[in-house]
């Protein structure tokens, strides 16, 4: 259980605090929320650092970072969908995908051949993070006891626009293809058995 493993461990155990924050009425609660996902976020920079900087990398590591990572993710696209922000069909493909791609992943650490995230998936990654910290601000933008009433109708009428769920269907589309990209990619290592035949 190296330092790294640990960050990524606090990580999701950050995931269930900042939502119940987020749901929270209170302006002080949303704020605290948003510096808790920030945090977690942060988390996913520098435990990936450490541990290459340090000779860290274990293969517990290399499953928990991304699994980490996507649990952050899909529970606040979830929470957004919960305050009706996003659609909850494109969500579930998004969750869909990554759960199916991780999946297999473990399935490559069994078969002791794993497989390097391509840069796709990683502009895949960014993308989606962006746009949940771009929502998030939103939300936070939205209290009208931190910035008037002015901006909360504003932050309120971006958030139930129809943009947000084009860029989401244009992130959606995007990750599903990183998804059959992978499988495609991969097609010859996932019929394999674990004694190396097929």
């Amino acid at each position: 259980m190296t330092f790294s493993n640990q960050l990524t461990i606090l990580r999701i155990l950050l995931v269930p605090v900042f939502v119940l924050l987020l749901m929270h009425s209170g302006a002080w609660y949303k704020l605290m929320g948003v510096f808790v996902f920030a945090f977690a976020s942060l988390t996913d920079i520098y435990d990936g650092y450490h541990a290459r900087k340090y000779g860290q990398i274990t293969r517990l590591g290399a499953f928990l970072d991304p699994l980490a990572d996507k649990l952050l993710i899909t529970t606040a696209f979830l929470f957004y969908v919960w305050e009706g922000y996003l659609a909850l069909w494109m969500v579930l493909l998004v969750a869909a995908r990554d759960i199916l791609v991780t999946g297999l992943r473990v399935w490559a650490e069994h078969i002791d051949h794993p497989v390097v995230t391509s840069q796709e998936a990683k502009y895949k990654t960014l993308a989606q993070n962006l746009f949940a910290y771009i929502i998030m601000l939103f939300i936070l933008l939205k209290e009208q006891s931190f910035f008037g009433p002015n901006a909360a109708a504003l932050m309120d009428e971006i958030l139930y626009s129809p943009w947000l769920d084009y860029v989401m269907l244009a992130i959606t589309l995007f990750t599903v293809w990183t998804g059959v990209s992978y499988l495609v990619s991969n097609r010859t290592l996932f019929l394999r058995n674990p004694a190396g035949g097929r």
